[in-house]
């Protein structure tokens, strides 16, 4: 009988946590999509959920892009996270403290949570890019 309860709480928790998982994963995919970051070679998405946070697997502790996000995710209008991405990028922070604005570095493909993660090229560079595809707005989600 205590494995049948035990077999029925562990279905429990996996229809919980199944669910908190995909939701956490959708951020990511929301992200790459957004951000119209390319796979890897392997043809699989090149970020992982270290792109906001300190673990590659997510969960607290958020690295300094990632705390920018949060900041405009739970602000006054509590946004979803297509807006909390798209206005963390329009607030031209450097959250990562590496010279390049996080929206240079979506453009390039670095990380702006991670100050080794840097442009190759520079930041004028970059900012034409950035102007000619219509500014942060490339990065607004659609409706």
């Amino acid at each position: 009988m205590k494995a049948i309860h035990a077999l029925a709480l562990l279905g429990i928790l996996g229809a919980v946590a199944v669910p908190l998982a995909s939701a956490r994963g959708g951020y990511r995919v929301q992200a790459i999509a957004q951000f119209k970051l390319p796979a890897d070679q392997a043809g699989k998405p090149s970020i992982t959920c270290q792109y906001c946070h300190q673990n590659p697997q997510g969960g607290a502790s958020w690295n300094a892009f990632g705390e920018n996000v949060r900041t405009q995710f739970f602000g006054e209008a509590n946004k979803n996270i297509a807006d909390a991405l798209f206005l963390a990028l329009k607030a031209r922070k450097d959250s990562d403290g590496d010279g390049y604005d996080d929206v240079l570095e979506v453009v390039a493909f670095t990380q702006p949570g991670n100050k080794d993660s840097k442009p190759s090229v520079s930041k004028d560079t970059l900012e034409a890019e950035l102007k000619a595809w219509g500014g942060v707005n490339r990065y607004k989600a659609k409706k």
